[in-house]
């Protein structure tokens, strides 16, 4: 295979490929071979492929009409790897996600609506369902607007993100040990998945402060700090039920600080690796719900709104992201909502 029909597309804070399942190799080893080439991975540059050396910028959906009942498409996250061989499906990609239902409409496995389209998404990385709403005037997918995220230039439409039954949808709990902490390399620690397995801790607790910049987070005088989050990361693998996580993307690991400027919290991500210059949406959820699990590093500083509606901002290098969870009367979590934008790049053929 020398080549497939493919849109590239901005999705909240990141971008990459977003391909019809029907146009690419059926064939694990092929789809993901072809995949590599696309990006020009392994290379830091990414210098023969389409990747912008950097994993923000080295993703890839793959979506289908569903046939599940009541879920409009099936979407298919793959993480590729900037300098090793690797392509991922170990993760969801909430950011990727915004553009899943532009996508859907525009290659017409959607049919849009006049006004705004909701689309009903099925995660095939976790088997949780996302619903997107999307901006169709005249039954045309809209890119302009007033809507603005941190980490992206300019405003566009809005696209809302709704999300059920996240918890626990890579661990199989959404605190997979059971323990609000858990002591890892002497760092106090919450293994937690609400969509996005994460190990959030204290940034104090392994010798950071939580406001470094990107360029701090990865640069030589932090490399002994990075080394202890790597170690903390192996050991919580396992306690995850995610096995030996060496050459896999998840979890991510957070690092978290009282907040700065008005939030709920102050996060700083790996990811596992790079620096987050933001992020995650799913991530973002989860860490806003680890404020909200009484006893954890998190919730020890993190300011949290009464009520059992809460918009918790997640503060990041880049700026904010506010998740809207609702909790039930025990305080569990039981919905997640944000906003995202995207914007189609670029429609045509990638060649290999």
């Amino acid at each position: 295979m020398t080549s497939a029909p493919v849109m590239w597309m901005r999705g909240g804070t990141s971008k990459g490929g977003y391909f019809l399942a029907s146009d690419l190799p059926a064939d694990t080893a092929e789809r993901d071979a072809f995949l590599l080439r696309v990006m020009g991975s392994p290379d830091p540059r990414q210098i023969d492929g389409m990747g912008g050396a950097d994993p923000l910028t080295s993703k890839v959906a793959v979506i289908r009409k569903s046939q599940r009942e009541g879920i409009d498409v099936d979407y298919l996250f793959l993480q590729v790897f900037v300098d090793q061989a690797i392509v991922s499906d170990q993760q969801n990609c909430g950011n990727i996600l915004s553009g899943v239902g532009p996508f859907a409409i525009e290659r017409g496995l959607v049919a849009a609506e006049d006004g705004e389209t909701k689309v009903s998404i099925f995660m095939e990385n976790t088997g949780q369902v996302a619903i997107a709403t999307v901006e169709t005037p005249g039954g045309t997918v809209n890119y302009a607007g007033d809507a603005r995220i941190d980490g992206v230039p300019g405003t566009h439409a809005p696209i809302p993100l709704e999300f059920r039954d996240t918890a626990g949808s890579s661990c199989g709990a959404l605190l997979p040990t059971g323990n609000a902490v858990d002591v890892i390399g002497g760092v106090p620690c919450t293994l937690i998945d609400n969509g996005m397995p994460c190990i959030v801790f204290k940034a104090e607790d392994v010798g950071a402060t939580g406001y470094e910049s990107r360029e701090e987070l990865e640069g030589e005088a932090f490399a002994p700090i990075r080394e202890k989050i790597e170690q903390i990361r192996l050991t919580a693998g396992p306690l995850m039920n995610l096995g030996n996580v060496k050459d896999k993307s998840v979890p991510k690991m957070t690092l978290v600080a009282p907040p700065r400027n008005g939030g709920a919290v102050t996060t700083r991500v790996f990811i596992p690796h790079r620096a987050h210059a933001s992020i995650g949406v799913l991530g973002a959820v989860t860490a806003a719900t680890a404020c909200l699990v009484p006893g954890s590093p998190a919730s020890q500083v993190a300011q949290i709104p009464d009520g059992r509606r809460k918009t918790l901002s997640i503060e990041h290098p880049s700026g904010e992201m506010s998740c809207v969870l609702e909790v039930d009367d025990a305080g569990e979590v039981v919905s997640s909502a944000l906003l995202r934008t995207a914007r189609k790049l670029m429609d045509g053929t990638v060649y290999v």
